[in-house]
């Protein structure tokens, strides 16, 4: 027994979009936007009325320069990575570098090496590779700018998920401590 299905025609209609596609920043285009930002901030924050005033600080390893640039690499770095990834909850950066025993006798880390905390709502291979194009972008960028091609990382990641947070594990014991909190750079 033959089985009949009744067919119905439909009219099929082109479609034309008249706006582009949505495109992704990519790594350097995000890279570049984070420099630029940072400059402009560390200008800001040091008083010196341009950017290219600030590369000169950089390249004399001014410590005062370094630390506003590390903290306005971190705010947009933090923006930057909330913004493509809606698993993200806040962005934290902490300084470790100097010991007291450093700082004592005039010593500072000699990168503008970036420590942050990624507090997301869980752990993704995703993310890491985020970052981890960020950070080869901003390495390259920022040692382009200063005359460094040696560079290999300027970013320092720890992603902490909600458990880890939640029972004090590793780095999401950090975000609570009561000695040494990190600094809250971006939040959802």
């Amino acid at each position: 027994m033959a089985e009949i299905f009744p067919t119905q025609q439909t009219n099929v209609m082109e479609l034309e979009f008249s706006t582009p596609p949505l495109r992704l920043p990519d790594a350097e285009s995000t890279a570049e936007f984070v420099l630029t930002k940072m400059l402009k901030f560390c200008a800001q924050k040091t008083g010196v009325d341009d950017v290219s005033a600030v590369i000169d600080h950089l390249q004399q390893n001014d410590n005062t320069a370094c630390q506003y640039c590390r903290y306005g690499m971190a705010k947009q770095v933090g923006e930057s990575l909330g913004a493509l990834d809606e698993n993200i909850k806040a962005v934290y950066t902490l300084d470790y570098d100097a010991t007291p025993e450093d700082l004592c006798f005039g010593e500072t880390p000699q990168t503008l090496l970036v420590h942050m905390i990624i507090w997301a709502k869980r752990k993704t291979g995703a993310l890491d590779s985020l970052v981890a194009a960020l950070d080869r972008a901003l390495a390259q960028k920022y040692g382009d700018l200063i005359g460094n091609h040696q560079l290999v990382h300027l970013l320092d990641v720890q992603v902490v998920d909600d458990a880890d947070v939640q029972n004090r594990t590793g780095y999401g014991a950090s975000l609570s401590s009561l000695h040494h909190r990190p600094i809250q750079v971006w939040e959802r």
